[in-house]
């Protein structure tokens, strides 16, 4: 007797089926999977030490025309080092910054950005403030690259970010800062008054020492 043949279809519906079970089950070595609405990114929450953010820088490209240090259009699918969100799904908020060899990280706004230059070496590895050459933020009313240092920012405010919760929206100006604050609410900061306890109220939590990243290393 022959055995029965299972049809070509059916074959084809059991490895897929195989295939994605295999690939959940290697996916949730780095991640962990939360059911909807249960993400604590969304309610502007710290993720847990079990859930590993990888995000490679982008390599600078020679032949876009580009000086090295100028701001880029955000990639599709750069994640952000500080919370693994896509800033190019809320350009509106987001955040650049580039080294010395050309590598840029984008982040999904002002505030992943501050935390991330607060301790750079813990989410980019071997890594120093000092090696970079450009930070750029985007500005709230013209919705434009400027850069990060001269910029104003308004803490405290109605306005939520791309978390669903505060942060702090950037201004060219501080006049044009102020405004957005008669309308908002919030206090002007400069640069340099972004401070830890800033980022400890708007973020708790989030400066507590990571686990390592070693094990994903995508280097």
């Amino acid at each position: 007797m022959h055995a029965l043949r299972q049809p070509p279809n059916r074959r084809r519906a059991l490895f897929a089926g195989l295939a994605g079970v295999g690939a959940l089950a290697a996916s949730a070595v780095a991640w962990k999977f939360y059911a909807p609405g249960a993400d604590p990114r969304a309610a502007g929450q710290a993720l847990p030490d079990d859930v590993c953010v990888v995000a490679p820088p982008t390599p600078f490209d020679p032949a876009s025309g580009q000086r090295l240090e100028a701001p880029r259009a955000i990639p599709t699918d750069a994640r952000c080092p500080v919370c693994g969100m896509y800033p190019a799904r809320s350009a509106e908020w987001a955040a650049q910054i580039i080294f010395a060899n050309g590598d840029a990280h984008f982040f999904d706004s002002p505030l992943s950005l501050f935390q991330y230059l607060a301790d750079v070496a813990k989410y980019s590895q071997g890594r120093t403030a000092q090696e970079l050459v450009a930070r750029y933020v985007t500005d709230a009313e013209t919705k434009t690259w400027i850069a990060a240092e001269t910029a104003m920012y308004v803490d405290g405010s109605s306005a939520r970010g791309p978390m669903r919760a505060g942060n702090l929206p950037a201004f060219a100006s501080t006049e044009a800062a102020r405004r957005f604050a008669e309308r908002r609410g919030g206090k002007v900061l400069a640069f340099g008054q972004v401070d830890a306890a800033v980022l400890e109220r708007l973020a708790p939590g989030r400066t507590e020492e990571p686990h390592t990243h070693e094990a994903h290393s995508t280097n």
